[in-house]
């Protein structure tokens, strides 16, 4: 019982029993006295001695503890904490020897042992990363390969929770309402029926080398994909259930296209059907080498008009499907001169000048460069490309290529016979005028500023506008998540083995009960104690009241910058979604959780998330009589908060993420290493803030 106490508590007991000792033994002395005394009359004497003798007492006992909590018992506490924070948290800075000056040698030695255990950290730390550096190196180049890799990429767990996903995964499942996070149901984002069937099976197959291949949706079943599943064990963890890799490929487009191709074939038949049986059954009717009467021939003339526009219109709609095939992409004017550029150099032919408009053709690229570069060659084998020059130009509603030179113009005929040729002999199929009927596009010879040039319309051509700001294509990943133990007890689940989001917001003031609101809201997540670098919140809010001048003053946040964010039930319905299955951490918890909790109703939402408190946490490790403010907590733990970040949501956020992963480290250096031990911890420092847990937990 004594031991879950702390020292100054303990030692304050101490005293206390020293000094109801004193008193006893002071009336027992007293008593004795009396009795042997035997006069009634002194009986008021005793007892005023004892009376003044027992506040003496008292005040000398009080007294010395005070002195002895000011001089031994709080500096031991200080101490400890500053070794704990260089011991478990990678504090840094040296320890303050003033605090210690009437415990002798103590204040020193510590001291001396931080600096030499920062010494030990440093030299290990400096072999570490020498002999792993090569390691970093071949791990950022396979981050690299796998953030690229053209398909989404998931890893799962037996229990079905994401370990690993890279950026093309982020883009097939985040339709489902939010991106995906580590160590959640892969059955938030992806329909479970396919997927479990799958696994199931390749498990009674219980061959490493099997694959299934399946078909799921998104859960909200806006994208529908083509997915192969394989088990995967990791070396060194002998599991009951094991793991699966999931590569995905969004095959949404590839249906609907496969839909509207089928759909035309049917009315091609259907539109050409009718036609071509009225003048069949015409033909029919006529009597062979007899004249053909007036009113037939009139039918016949009917039927044949009908029939060309039919197939006019069936023309113009298979060259849209045409244009809308899978090697028809976006692609820069100035990059498609460039490619033409080099295939033609390749051959020995230089261009002189080129010229491209701001444009993104929507065309095939290689069909293009080899039509333009076979053309270039039987100009060259002709003599004709005298200082020969590329244009990309816009033109009416599209684009137009040119490949311009000096000299005879070319004929027509021979223009022909060249784009009858294969491009490449491989591919005796794939001509010059089957990429000019892919494009549905022509090319001819024309006069063009006093020199020969060949024109190829493109149909689809767009002005470029600004690039938008690259996208950061990462993955994200922890193996160790493959093996991690789970207890269905809260109370009894590790430290380490939980799912944290660190949030923090702004707000229009500190009173929610007078109509203060959110105007800020971010959160970053930890998993298996790591700060999930690409798992972040961040929104604006707009409170629908006007921000006082004095919060923006703090928090830079103006009327102007919320006039377009989302409501703040809406910030806080996403904030609900990002953070499930977690442990809310906050700083000084109390105030952000009731500007959350007080819109439960209207959200038809629970905001019932185990919370823990950094302010209560940093008392655990630091002791009551420290300052537990933000900037103290990340000066005291080693943690730098950029000045431009502070007073954000998300650099605040990001600061107490810092600060927490450091006390878990102290935490479990207490041997305090599961959510209940802590959380009965953390009870007994109730007086700095209220308990938030009350519904969550039953220690």
């Amino acid at each position: 019982m004594l031991a879950r106490l702390g020292l100054r508590t303990r030692i304050f007991l101490l005293f206390a029993g020293l000094a109801a000792g004193l008193l006893a033994a002071l009336g027992a002395g007293l008593l004795v006295g009396y009795t042997r005394l035997g006069e009634a009359a002194s009986l008021d004497a005793f007892v005023q001695v004892g009376t003044i003798a027992g506040f003496l007492i008292l005040a000398l006992v009080a007294w010395l503890w005070y002195l002895f909590d000011l001089n031994v018992a709080k500096p031991i506490d200080t101490l400890a904490g500053a070794l704990r924070a260089r011991a478990h948290a990678d504090g840094s800075g040296t320890v303050d020897v003033r605090i210690a000056q009437h415990l002798g040698d103590l204040a020193p030695a510590a001291q001396a042992a931080a600096e030499s255990l920062a010494q030990t950290r440093n030299a290990l730390a400096e072999a570490v990363a020498r002999e792993t550096s090569r390691l970093s190196a071949e791990k950022q180049r396979l981050e690299a390969l796998l953030a690229d890799v053209p398909v989404g990429v998931l890893l799962c767990s037996g229990e079905h929770q994401l370990v690993f996903y890279n950026g093309q995964a982020v883009d097939l499942v985040a339709s489902s309402g939010h991106g995906p996070h580590l160590d959640r149901p892969l059955f938030d984002y992806l329909r479970e029926g396919p997927i479990r069937l799958a696994y199931e099976r390749l498990c009674a197959i219980d061959d490493p080398d099997a694959a299934s291949d399946l078909l799921c949706a998104t859960s909200n079943g806006t994208r529908i994909l083509q997915a192969r599943m394989r088990l995967m064990q990791l070396q060194g963890k002998d599991l009951a259930r094991p793991g699966y890799v999931l590569t995905l490929r969004d095959v949404t487009a590839d249906l609907a296209a496969k839909a509207t191709r089928d759909a035309f074939i049917i009315e091609v038949f259907e539109r050409i059907r009718s036609p071509s049986a009225g003048l069949s059954a015409l033909i029919a009717a006529l009597p062979e080498g007899a004249a053909v009467p007036g009113r037939i021939d009139l039918a016949l003339r009917e039927e044949v008009l009908r029939l060309v526009d039919t197939i006019g219109d069936l023309s113009r709609k298979g060259d849209a499907l045409r244009l809308d095939g899978w090697q028809m992409s976006l692609v820069r004017a100035s990059d498609l001169i460039d490619s033409m550029i080099a295939r033609i150099g390749a051959s020995g032919i230089a261009v002189t000048r080129a010229q491209a408009d701001p444009l993104q053709l929507r065309c095939d690229a290689f069909g293009l460069v080899s039509l333009l570069a076979q053309i270039a060659v039987h100009l060259s084998r002709e003599g004709m490309t005298h200082d020969l020059e590329l244009v990309a130009q816009e033109e009416n509603e599209g684009a137009c290529i040119r490949l311009v030179w000096r000299g005879p113009m070319l004929p027509v005929s021979r223009l022909e016979a060249w784009l009858k040729e294969p491009l490449d002999a491989r591919f005796p199929d794939v001509t010059g005028r089957s990429v000019l009927r892919d494009h549905s596009t022509e090319i001819w010879p024309e006069r063009w500023k006093d020199r020969q040039s060949l024109c190829l319309p493109v149909q689809q051509a767009r002005r470029e506008v600004r690039r938008p700001a690259p996208v950061t294509r990462t993955v994200v990943y922890d193996f160790d998540l493959m093996g991690r133990e789970r207890h269905a007890s809260l109370a009894d689940a590790r430290l380490d083995a939980l799912n944290y989001v660190v949030f923090d917001t702004e707000t229009t003031g500190l009173l929610p009960q007078q109509g203060d609101e959110i105007v800020q809201i971010a959160a970053i997540r930890i998993v298996n104690g790591r700060i999930v670098e690409g798992e972040v919140f961040d929104t604006l809010a707009n409170p629908g009241r006007a921000i006082p001048a004095s919060s923006t003053a703090v928090h830079g946040i103006t009327d102007a910058m919320v006039a377009d964010a989302p409501t703040v039930s809406e910030a806080l319905r996403r904030f609900h979604a990002f953070a499930q299955g977690s442990v809310l951490i906050a700083h000084n918890a109390p105030f952000d959780m009731q500007f959350l909790r007080r819109r439960e109703d209207a959200l038809g939402l629970k905001f019932n998330h185990p919370v823990l408190d950094t302010v209560l946490l940093s008392a655990v490790i630091f002791g009551q009589h420290d300052v537990h403010s933000l900037d103290a907590l990340a000066h005291r733990m080693g943690v730098t908060i950029p000045e431009e970040t502070r007073h954000t949501a998300l650099g605040d956020a990001l600061a107490t993420a810092e600060v927490f992963t450091r006390l878990l480290r102290a935490l479990q250096g207490r041997n305090l290493a599961t959510f209940g031990a802590v959380l009965g911890e953390v009870r007994r420092h109730a007086r700095l803030l209220k308990d938030l847990n009350e519904m969550t937990i039953k220690s």
